[in-house]
């Protein structure tokens, strides 16, 4: 039997089987604005057949946008919006999610078609960016961010409340926290980018604490019976990968201790010197570790689009869910194809009517 065709139960949501579309960015909004496109970009997917779709990178502030396209969650207009995207993913089949974060000093960039680099200074477009120290992350993003005060770490942190509750509000079933990839969260973990002496810098447990804070303070508004995740960054590629492993695992042991319920396991992305050893699913065993000694669910969105890749990884433990991100794009009835891969005849999810009627009912040598 398929693992990857079977249904995953977290709290009270049950996904129809284990493939989950994680957070892309369309960078097509305007003022944090969802539009046409969002809508059918989302309904496709969640057509196709995955488990779980989740929504794109979405800022808790205007400053926290990675650049002037992406969506926001800081204002009830836009919290209309994405009470429509929840709907159309619904409606699809699947459910909904939706990541909220902050880009800290990787904010304010031009879209990735325009240059994926800082906007320049002087351009009305940009603006300031914030970090827990004035340290740029250079290569592209030369900005140099202002260092946080603590009425500033106080107010983002309330901030991605907020949005939690915007969130659930609008109809979403599944938040991730957005603790990954050299963006504010990740920032204050990483010594590449935390280079305060207060109590959110210098030992591990001080860097950690913007994160579990965080997460608390979501937690307390976030409903108990729907799933709180978060992707973070385990890893770095920078030679000092089991030190970093053993404060980041022990940074989840303390999430979960705190309501974190999954996590999406990632790289840090907080210095341009890595050296990212890129392959078929290379973060599945890092996953498996983080899942045996943390206690947690694990995912991973990296590697991970093949059909049978993605039944190998679930079927040995490393993955509770798999993320399959770009094959979605080229795809969005990936499921469909993963399950005809795979030989599953009844996989667990129901074709829409609509589509059930031509694809099962005609055959390639015509109408029966």
């Amino acid at each position: 039997m398929s693992k990857l065709f079977s249904a995953f139960s977290l709290k009270s949501v049950t996904l129809r089987n284990r493939i989950a579309v994680p957070p892309m960015c369309q960078y097509s909004a305007h003022d944090g604005l969802i539009n046409d496109w969002h809508l059918a970009h989302y309904a496709g997917l969640a057509r196709g057949g995955a488990g779980l779709v989740i929504v794109e990178a979405t800022a808790v502030s205007p400053e926290g946008r990675i650049t002037p396209g992406c969506t926001g969650l800081w204002n009830e207009e836009q919290a209309a919006g994405m009470a429509k995207v929840a709907a159309v993913i619904k409606a699809g089949g699947a459910v909904p999610g939706i990541q909220i974060g902050h880009a800290g000093r990787k904010a304010s960039a031009n879209r990735p078609w325009e240059g994926d680099d800082h906007i320049a200074a002087g351009d009305p477009r940009g603006w300031e960016t914030l970090s827990p120290s004035a340290v740029a992350f250079g290569a592209n993003l030369p900005q140099v961010p202002r260092e946080m005060t603590l009425a500033d770490i106080q107010r983002v942190r309330e901030d991605f409340v907020a949005a939690a509750r915007r969130a659930v509000e609008a109809g979403f079933e599944w938040l991730e926290l957005h603790f990954a990839h050299g963006y504010l969260a990740q920032s204050f973990f990483s010594p590449y980018a935390n280079q305060r002496t207060d109590a959110y810098g210098a030992s591990a447990e001080n860097r950690g604490r913007f994160l579990l804070e965080t997460l608390e303070a979501v937690r307390a508004v976030w409903p108990d019976h729907l799933p709180l995740t978060a992707r973070f960054g385990v890893i770095e590629f920078d030679g000092k990968d089991e030190q970093t492993l053993v404060e980041s695992i022990a940074l989840v042991k303390a999430m979960r201790s705190a309501g974190l319920d999954m996590l999406s396991v990632s790289m840090n992305f907080t210095t341009p010197q890595a050296n990212i050893p890129w392959g078929p699913a290379f973060l599945a065993p890092i996953a498996e570790r983080v899942r045996r000694e943390a206690g947690l669910p694990v995912a991973t969105a990296w590697g991970v689009d093949l059909p049978e890749l993605c039944e190998q990884t679930l079927q040995a433990g490393q993955l509770d869910l798999v993320m399959v991100g770009r094959a979605h794009l080229a795809d969005p009835h990936w499921p469909y194809q993963a399950a005809k891969t795979l030989g599953v005849e009844q996989p667990a999810w129901v074709l829409p009517a609509p589509y059930a009627h031509w694809l099962q009912r005609y055959q390639p040598a015509g109408p029966q």
